[in-house]
């Protein structure tokens, strides 16, 4: 089947394009061997012959530093493990020509028969300029449709021009239309062309110096590429040395080739190429302003903010009681026994465990959309690049991070729009220090347990739970810092980005892409979660105590037996009220013996040291499935019952009164400071993990995190509890 790549810049509609061609109807995966995405779809051209189309990822040249970078190239050249192009369709943005004609350039140079869609037409006459598309393919030598793809118009001009060259590939394979003129590069071309291995251009000199430009460009010290042999990298680093050593820039001469030739050309192009003072460059002066943009950019960042914490929140509660109510139907059908608690605990819990997220990681990506759509998301990257590479991160991760204080999964996701692997693993790494809404319940508890609300103490919980958001921001930051200094230290890379004018967002693409991520959210990191919720539910069942069982079903027996021969109401509600503590007790019992209370019991000498016993060491490890499941299981070890929250009271007293053996309280207010802190820095997210491995495409970097959140939080903890004894606090 013939194929069609989708190439251009960022932001020109590419994706609008792909959708259009392919009618929204697109497979997702891969690249091979990187875990980027692709978004592979077909199209029927007419006369019935079908063709595969292919959305590469958006760059503004072909010059490519890291892996992810690379494979534009690859998509676009048809270089090894893609397969070359039949046709590629360069998405050209009409309001900024000469910065999107370099791509088109390099692009011919390779030799791929090109097809240009001269998209956004209609918002360069309203800018009151014009394009002679005729003359712009007779300067390129290729075919030239302009569109506004997305209203879907010119996109049955473009499959024309595709029928055409595929029927007659010269059509749009020109050959150079400039030529190096520096005898010096000249000579470079040609040692590293000598160099290039032959499957790569297979004996086709045009595109052999093309890909020879391409090494000259790309491959430097610190490269993150792949798949290059090595006698090439070091042919192209002594040239590189000893251009420099010469005083030659090397960039300069190939990039200043290409836009000399442009600029030539494009006034043959371009008519009324003034440049009248635009809604766009108005509205910039005040998004862009350092103080008035970043201002409103809070205001937006805290509407979107509310959306994820608060907005969410009732679907969030509709999602958790159909999960609720099922596992009542269910297990009410199937009656009591082992593999009703299987279904219901395991299964449908953990169902949930992955579902409710959804409303947040939907909202989230409707929002980046909808930033993205509009042109806004490209000043937000520009506006916070000083203060994020200040620590390390990328512009563009302001947001990801900030999205963090609602929930780290659907942050991390929002990574994706990063382009280079190293940013994203890096904010990746640091995200899940921020104060996500599931430590807020444990935040709760353990505050009141230091203040109890009946005491008059101001505003002092207030203060302890926003310096425990500010801990967290501050701990993620430093980490990044330290983060982008040892093992994922790179050459800073200036964020170089086009300011797209401000458009009316393309409502279809953006539910699209929404469905896409949420879909594709449920299908894998969901079965993760899933897979550890049931071997969490193994955990805290396990192993059953024949005589502790055998007591319950007698005892339980006995109270529905009464229940059902009482008919006093005053007398049923004492009944049930004896029930619940009967099953509370067994809950606490079971849990006590469980495989997860011995691993509390076995983890007491490590974690004694904060300042926590066993029990606790039970609700850190339950806490893996979600941290606010801590409340909950304490719930359950002080037998109170797993329907609590951070406000029950039983729940505090019985925090209140526990102790040691020795007599000592357990729960003191440098205990719970500890245990905060700790719970601050801890992994205790196992759908986090289970986002970073899908992101990252292995378990190297969600096992990297675990361990050095784990490492930091026990540390920072045994510093807060032995310090604050030292200096005399209990």
């Amino acid at each position: 089947m013939p194929s069609v790549v989708i190439g251009g810049n960022p932001n020109t509609g590419k994706s609008t394009v792909f959708n259009q061609l392919t009618g929204g109807r697109a497979r997702i995966g891969n690249y091979p061997g990187i875990t980027v995405e692709r978004s592979i779809g077909s199209t029927r051209l007419p006369g019935g012959r079908m063709v595969r189309v292919l959305d590469s990822p958006g760059t503004y040249s072909l010059v490519a530093r890291s892996a992810e970078e690379q494979l534009a190239i690859e998509a676009l050249a048809g270089l090894p493990p893609m397969d070359a192009p039949d046709v590629a369709v360069i998405t050209v943005d009409a309001t900024q020509l000469s910065r999107n004609l370099y791509l088109v350039l390099q692009v011919i140079e390779l030799g791929v028969p090109v097809i240009v869609a001269l998209n956004m037409t209609d918002a360069l006459e309203e800018s009151g300029q014009t394009v002679d598309e005729r003359a712009l393919a007779k300067t390129l030598g290729v075919p030239v449709v302009p569109m506004v793809a997305r209203q879907g118009r010119g996109i049955a001009e473009l499959v024309s021009a595709i029928v055409r060259v595929l029927d007659d590939p010269d059509l749009g394979r020109p050959g150079w239309r400039w030529e190096p003129s520096a005898a010096e590069l000249r000579a470079d071309m040609e040692k590293v062309a000598a160099a290039l291995p032959e499957r790569w251009h297979g004996g086709d000199r045009g595109r052999r110096e093309a890909l020879a430009l391409w090494a000259l460009l790309s491959i430097e010290p610190g490269h993150e590429l792949r798949g290059l042999p090595p006698d090439l990298e070091h042919l192209v680093t002594e040239i590189r040395a000893a251009a420099r050593d010469s005083g030659r820039d090397l960039d300069r001469e190939i990039i200043q080739g290409r836009y000399t030739w442009i600029d030539d050309h494009l006034s043959e192009v371009v008519r009324d190429r003034k440049h009248p003072t635009e809604l766009t460059d108005r509205v910039d002066r005040v998004l862009l302003h350092p103080a008035l943009g970043f201002a409103l950019f809070l205001v937006l960042m805290t509407v979107v903010f509310q959306a994820l914490f608060t907005w969410a929140d009732p679907v969030i509660g509709l999602i958790e009681n159909i999960v609720g109510w099922t596992g009542i139907q269910v297990g009410a059908a199937l009656g009591p026994g082992l593999f009703t608690d299987f279904v219901v605990n395991g299964v449908i819990e953990g169902v949930g465990a992955f579902v409710v997220f959804l409303p947040q990681i939907l909202m989230l990506f409707f929002f980046i959309g909808l930033m993205e759509d509009t042109g806004y998301m490209a000043r937000v990257a520009v506006l916070m690049d000083r203060l994020m590479r200040s620590v390390g991160l990328h512009g563009r991760a302001f947001v990801p991070m900030l999205s963090g204080y609602a929930c780290a999964v659907p942050a991390i996701m929002a990574t994706r729009t990063m382009e280079r692997r190293r940013d994203r693993l890096l904010t990746m790494m640091a995200l899940p220090l921020m104060t996500c809404s599931a430590r807020l319940p444990v935040y709760g508890l353990l505050i009141a347990a230091i203040v109890p609300p009946w005491q008059k103490a101001g505003f002092t919980q207030g203060l302890l739970m926003a310096a425990m958001y500010l801990f967290g921001t501050a701990m993620a930051l430093i980490v990044a810092w330290v983060l982008s200094r040892t093992i994922l230290r790179a050459s800073y890379v200036p964020l170089v980005i086009e300011m797209p004018p401000y458009r009316v967002p393309h409502w279809p693409s953006i539910v699209r892409t929404v469905l896409r991520r949420g879909g594709d959210f449920m299908k894998t990191a969901g079965t993760i979660i899933l897979i550890c919720s049931m071997v969490m539910w193994v955990l805290l069942s396990f192993p059953k105590d024949p005589s502790l069982e055998g007591r319950y079903e007698a005892r339980l027996q006995e109270l529905e037996q009464q229940l059902s021969e009482t008919s006093s109401e005053g007398a049923r509600t004492e009944v049930e009220e004896q029930i619940a503590e009967l099953e509370a007790t067994h809950a606490s019992s079971t849990t006590r013996h469980s495989y997860a209370g011995r691993l509390g019991h076995a983890i007491e000498p490590i974690i004694e040291p904060l300042g926590f016993d066993w029990k606790i060491g039970v609700g850190i490890i339950s806490a893996f499935a979600a941290r606010e499941v801590f409340v909950s299981t304490m719930g359950v070890v002080f037998g109170v019952g797993e329907d609590v929250d951070e406000q029950s009271r039983d729940l505090r007293e019985k925090i209140w009164s526990d102790t040691w053996p020795d007599g000592r309280r357990v729960f003191t207010p440098l205990v719970c400071l500890s245990l905060m802190v700790f719970f601050a820095l801890a992994c205790q997210c196992m759908s986090t993990l289970a986002v970073v491995r899908r992101e990252t495409g292995g378990w190297g970097w969600p096992a990297l995190m675990f361990v050095y959140m784990s490492v930091l939080a026990w540390v920072a903890s045994l510093l807060v509890y032995q310090g604050g004894r030292l200096l005399g606090f209990s």
